[in-house]
């Protein structure tokens, strides 16, 4: 009978090496049904996503479009713009709160209105007291029990921490909560890079099943160098809006000023910010490696053409090296 069982160790070894295998073949994927479109933007800390939801949310609800922001940063700032610099009760520490005296969470406690927007904050620990990424998982579950998915809006958009690498703040991609992406980026390596991390990420979750896809980039302060436009066009997605790097845009985002509106003169910017966001489809990005980042830029700025130069034994002993007889036999030439 025992020749029945089989070897634990192969089976687990077997599992193991499946478990690290990339999928060969595309998963069909089938078009969104939900009215809703959700979309969660994402790019490096203080790139310019608030700033560009919040007045994109503005101008959607001017065109009569039922739109719920959602900020889902523990810096809170998503709202702070939208409301003119006032900060809003986080669905964290409501919850907590709340807990605490044994009431329930209702809807006005968290979700506010301004300029026909719906917002809210999830918000997240203080610092140095709990992870981020888990209370935008708990956040979630709270909006599920307050009925999110029975909310009629013809948007939901979602202000994220760039860092994907952690799983809470991967959460719209990696379980199909969003259709869409966008990112946001300058002309920068570092918030390319991000752009590209979140790439990296949808296209993980494509391989493995999921529908979310890249609608395009917004380019924030364009100073017009075309570093970003030339990254999405290496990537294979398009660029939303480019808004320029300007000194009353920021004067008027520093002071919590709304500009997405027909009554600016950046109105017009934001009318073809929403348009686009309509109508772009969920693309499949084809993200870069760290070299073919680099290679955006000119070698002189970012270090391209350093070679790296392995380190000795010798090196990291310092003034501990001593030097060791070689091993090596040498026979005499005969």
């Amino acid at each position: 009978m025992t020749l029945d069982i089989p070897n634990l160790k192969d089976f687990d070894k077997r599992l193991r090496d499946e478990a690290h295998e990339e999928p060969s073949l595309e998963v069909p994927q089938d078009p969104p049904s939900k009215h809703t479109q959700i979309i969660a933007i994402y790019g490096k800390g203080g790139i310019g996503k608030s700033f560009t939801l919040a007045n994109l949310s503005c101008m959607m609800a001017e065109q009569g479009k039922r739109v719920l922001l959602i900020g889902c940063d523990p810096k809170s700032d998503t709202t702070s713009l939208l409301f003119g610099g006032k900060a809003c009760p986080t669905i964290i520490e409501t919850s907590t709160r709340k807990k605490l005296a044994g009431e329930e969470v209702a809807i006005g406690d968290v979700c506010f209105k301004r300029n026909g927007v719906f917002a809210m904050e999830l918000g997240g620990p203080e610092v140095g007291r709990g992870c981020g990424g888990r209370g935008i998982i708990h956040g979630f579950e709270l909006l599920e029990k307050l009925g999110f998915h029975d909310w009629d809006f013809d948007y939901v958009l979602l202000d994220f921490l760039g860092d994907v690498v952690c799983g809470g703040f991967g959460l719209p991609i990696a379980r199909d909560m969003a259709q869409k992406v966008i990112l946001v980026a300058s002309n920068d390596l570092q918030s390319l890079y991000v752009a590209n991390n979140v790439c990296s990420a949808v296209e993980y979750f494509r391989k493995m099943g999921g529908n979310v896809g890249v609608a395009g980039l917004v380019i924030n302060k364009d100073d017009g160098t075309g570093e970003a436009a030339a990254f999405a066009k290496s990537v294979n997605i398009p660029v939303l809006a480019a808004i320029p790097q300007d000194d009353d845009l920021r004067k008027k985002s520093a002071n919590y000023q709304i500009v997405g509106s027909a009554a600016s003169q950046w109105g017009s910017l934001f009318v073809g910010l929403a348009e686009a966001v309509e109508l772009a489809p969920p693309l499949r990005p084809d993200p870069l490696d760290q070299d073919g980042l680099l290679a955006l830029f000119d070698s002189k700025d970012t270090g391209g053409d350093i070679v790296l130069e392995p380190a000795t034994d010798t090196d990291m002993r310092g003034k501990n090296a001593v030097a060791k007889a070689s091993l090596e036999v040498v026979y005499d030439d005969a």
